[in-house]
């Protein structure tokens, strides 16, 4: 709680944190839905915003509103699977690559570089049409998460080389310290922050993934998402129509989530920075 309260301090953080309790807020709505998001024609079609309809209905005949909700909880699912095991992997390869150092961390950081050259978006499109009917959206997370970790198994690796050099590193290898001892009580503490600043980047990543190939027709249009909202109301012709609600929803809604997830992520690298972190304790002391 310490941690959460001096990063309330921060104006970004507070914008940021505001924001995504918002949008965690609706999420959590979609568990007491009274609307089957897979279902259309369960409301009259095309209505304007209302009391009855806070943001309209669609040409589908869905509530906007509650398939917003399923889209937002869908969506974050996505982002949180995809960062989650992207996480794991980078983690694993940094420690490996960046400790054990030689032939393996020339095999590791090989396989590393190829998928950091890959045209990530071709193959991703590729892969989702041959997959497209039988694609969930936790599949389609874990794909992401396959994709997702190079940059950051690279950054791991290099603070492990520094690490490795280090004083403490040396008396721990000579007082009997094992291997995984040293790497896990010692080496992890400092690789955290590394996870943290680069989870909410990676979580941005996915859901604008997500987004791109939703638009695409290349995922599941029945499982609601953001991208699948903005892909029928595309499809739709919804502005040309009239309908601005309904595509305005998911981009406003999109919008707001990647500046949140941003400013969260700047204020926590700022607030992880050792830097900052010594000016910090010179204020206070002041």
């Amino acid at each position: 709680m310490g941690v959460l309260r001096d990063l309330l301090r921060d104006g970004k953080f507070r914008l940021g944190f505001i924001i995504i309790c918002i949008i965690l807020f609706l999420a959590i709505l979609s568990f007491f839905s009274p609307y089957d998001p897979t279902r259309w024609n369960l409301v009259p079609r095309d209505l304007p915003p209302s009391l009855q309809h806070i943001l309209g209905t669609n040409s589908q005949g869905q509530d906007v509103f509650w398939q917003l909700t399923f889209a937002v909880r869908n969506s974050l699912t996505i982002a949180i699977v995809a960062a989650f095991f992207s996480r794991i992997i980078a983690i694993i390869v940094g420690l490996v690559a960046g400790y054990r150092g030689g032939g393996i961390d020339r095999f590791l950081m090989g396989i590393n570089d190829s998928f950091l050259v890959l045209p990530l978006l071709p193959i991703l499109i590729l892969i989702s049409s041959l997959i497209k009917g039988r694609l969930s959206f936790i599949g389609l997370g874990l794909i992401l998460s396959f994709f997702g970790w190079s940059w950051d198994a690279r950054v791991i690796r290099s603070q492990i080389l520094s690490l490795r050099e280090r004083d403490f590193s040396y008396t721990a290898l000579l007082s009997g310290s094992k291997t995984l001892s040293l790497v896990f009580k010692e080496y992890f503490p400092f690789v955290i922050p590394i996870v943290f600043s680069t989870l909410i980047n990676n979580m941005s990543w996915a859901i604008g993934m997500e987004m791109t190939l939703a638009i695409l027709g290349l995922t599941n249009l029945e499982i609601p998402t953001l991208g699948t909202m903005l892909q029928w109301a595309l499809s739709y012709q919804a502005l040309l129509l009239g309908l601005w609600w309904w595509l305005f929803t998911p981009v406003v809604t999109s919008v707001f989530l990647f500046v949140s997830l941003y400013l969260l992520s700047v204020s926590i690298s700022e607030y992880l920075d050792p830097r900052t972190r010594i000016q910090r304790i010179r204020v206070i002391k002041e």
